[in-house]
């Protein structure tokens, strides 16, 4: 008996970047988690993939912002210099997380985006969002929600690795650098990268680290990659804490 085709339940897509964004495995945290293929293939002309490699930036302070970017891959940090020249990384964005988010009010970016590790990202233009969001209102929530999951970040950032001893502080951090990981190992931030984060002298960050070390909390298999003892670093979190 003759037997009709089967009929894919959804359309397939014919264009190699609407295909990528719906085959992406961060897609559902994303900005257009919710789009359906159809509305990716109608947009898919307007969003960029752009690649960097560690130390490149993704956008500088007090540019004009013309896009958000969603990472896809890698680690960004956001950073700031002051009239003197002194530099201080306000955070770090990883995998899924939003980025250049102030462009959407037509302001300047507040921060330099630079890449630490090899990164992937996705460029979504302004004028995109803003169509989006007149045809799609739950879009406007969706943003707002993940520009309120920046500000969380950002608090996070500012009582957690901001203050306290700096043992605590440094033990925060690669707490939280193991949120980035891509396997086992973390990108371990340079001496001096540490020190604007923590907001600590780099000699002060060098001798921690190397405290660390010989208690067997980290170790350091080259110079941008480290491997954490997860036992070892709670053990030390909850001693710390219990000493403050």
């Amino acid at each position: 008996m003759h037997q009709s085709p089967d009929i894919p339940l959804q359309p397939r897509l014919f264009n190699a970047q609407a295909q990528v964004c719906a085959e992406c495995s961060v897609r559902r945290f994303a900005l257009f988690g919710t789009l359906d293929e159809q509305a990716l293939d109608r947009i898919h002309v307007h969003i960029a993939d752009i690649r960097l490699q560690p130390g490149q930036a993704l956008y500088n302070a007090e540019e004009a912002g013309s896009a958000a970017y969603t990472v896809r891959s890698g680690v960004v940090r956001l950073e700031r210099s002051n009239e003197r020249g002194e530099r201080r990384i306000l955070r770090l964005a990883g995998r899924s997380d939003a980025l250049g988010m102030e462009a959407m009010l037509g302001q300047r970016y507040a921060a330099d985006a630079i890449a630490c590790t090899e990164v992937q990202v996705c460029r979504l233009p302004r004028t995109l969002l803003e169509d989006l969001c007149r045809e799609r209102p739950e879009l406007s929530l969706d943003m707002m929600k993940r520009w309120q999951r920046t500000l969380d970040d950002a608090d996070e950032w500012l009582t957690e690795l901001c203050a306290g001893a700096a043992r605590h502080r440094m033990l925060r951090l690669l707490l939280k650098l193991s949120e980035f990981a891509d396997g086992q190992a973390i990108w371990l931030p340079s001496r001096q990268d540490m020190s604007a984060m923590l907001d600590m002298t780099i000699e002060t960050a060098s001798r921690l680290v190397s405290a660390l070390k010989r208690e067997g909390v980290l170790s350091t298999p080259d110079q941008r990659h480290g491997l954490l003892n997860m036992d070892a670093l709670m053990k030390a979190l909850r001693e710390d804490a219990a000493e403050r």
